[in-house]
């Protein structure tokens, strides 16, 4: 059974960083682009980082800059560290698995073109 667990949320002080972890199980994740989102309440869910198989990365452009994403294929791991929070970052967190031939024509801006969700972590940025 295919598994995505989201960790590393939390309360943060504008300025301030954090890094997200999202462990896989259950398939070959050398196989499949990941995709970080977010939600906020009353918001859409927005694609905020992806990673593809060969390593290329995208980023929404309120983020670049300050996000990195990157994955640990062998502990089964992607990571979002996130440098310079402000608190329009407040939201849940998710990460989802995609083909990367569906990343690499259409970006990760659209929740359509991934397949498996965790459950999200909660980021907070505030005074």
């Amino acid at each position: 059974q295919w598994q995505l667990v989201e960790s590393g949320g939390g309360l943060v002080q504008p300025g301030g960083s954090l890094r997200l972890s999202c462990t896989t199980s259950g398939f070959d994740l050398d196989s499949y682009a990941i995709g970080w989102f977010r939600q906020a309440p009353g918001k859409e869910r927005e694609g905020v980082s992806c990673i593809s198989t060969d390593g290329s990365t995208v980023y929404v452009d309120s983020v670049k800059g300050r996000f990195t994403i990157s994955r640990d294929n062998p502990k089964n791991t992607i990571y979002l560290r996130m440098n310079s929070l402000r608190p329009d970052d407040t939201a849940v967190y998710f990460c989802a698995t995609a083909d990367p031939r569906y990343v690499k024509t259409y970006g990760c801006s659209d929740v359509r073109y991934f397949d498996d969700w965790g459950q999200g972590t909660q980021v907070t940025v505030s005074s």
